[in-house]
């Protein structure tokens, strides 16, 4: 499968070098890029882009929209295969943890693409959902690129099988939200978390949470999702709990 690039976005990759990327992208994944300019946008962050039609910038966000499904996909395609005998609740909190913010940020960093992403911002002042969204971001330009049976080798083969621990990730605790209220529940224990501030316009702007234990604050967090901040401090709250009780 092959997108055409309008001329439009190809322009403002002209003085880019292509060379560079698609001998890294051979390195990385084992392939050669047919159409250059997909991986390009895919890693362009929004605060190099420009605005080229309604609104649409020559930025990663919808390949990072598309690369979200594909991945989803193909890892729970992977899982159901691989735990022939696990359930769907079993699945589910497997797929999460795999495609995970945090995880993807991670593989990001282990792979070496993060060095490739295109940004206007400092490395100390990165978001650090940049790293997972670009992951994302490649994911679909592979996919238009190459297809999906091709992109669901390059997942399997070339990221998780060489990256992740299946066995160590089964036994790893990664939704303490959910688990804080299960232990709220049964301790008969309010909990909230409150969104107390938001600085900067848009959706990745950086979210303050304070979680609220009985009316106390235990935790306090911030990142560049409501979600993640929520799990930050759920984490915090845990550690504290756990010492406690302990």
């Amino acid at each position: 499968m092959i997108l055409h690039i309008p001329g439009s976005i190809k322009a403002q990759f002209a003085k880019a070098d292509k060379k560079l990327l698609t001998d890294a992208i051979k390195n990385i994944f084992g392939f050669y890029p047919e159409n250059i300019f997909l991986y390009m946008l895919a890693f362009r962050h929004k605060s190099v882009a420009e605005e080229l039609h309604d609104g649409i910038k020559n930025s990663n966000e919808r390949l990072e929209y598309l690369g979200d499904a594909i991945l989803s996909a193909v890892v729970a395609e992977y899982l159901f295969k691989l735990f022939p005998f696990k359930n769907e609740g079993f699945l589910t909190k497997m797929r999460s943890k795999m495609v995970s913010r945090s995880q993807l940020n991670s593989l990001a960093v282990k792979i070496g693409i993060n060095e490739l992403i295109q940004s206007s911002k400092d490395r100390g002042s990165q978001p650090k959902s940049m790293t997972g969204d670009a992951f994302e971001a490649l994911i679909g330009a592979i996919y238009l690129d190459k297809g999906y049976k091709f992109t669901r080798k390059i997942i399997i083969n070339r990221i998780y099988k060489p990256f992740i621990d299946m066995e160590e990730l089964e036994n790893t605790e990664t939704n303490f939200k959910s688990r804080l209220i299960e232990w709220s529940q049964k301790e008969k224990i309010t909990i909230e978390f409150k969104h107390s501030t938001e600085s900067g316009r848009n959706s990745k702007s950086l979210h303050h949470i304070d979680l609220y234990v009985d009316g106390k604050v235990v935790a306090k967090a911030k990142d560049f999702s409501i979600k993640g901040a929520e799990q930050s401090a759920a984490k915090k709250a845990c550690m504290k709990i756990c010492k406690t009780e302990n």
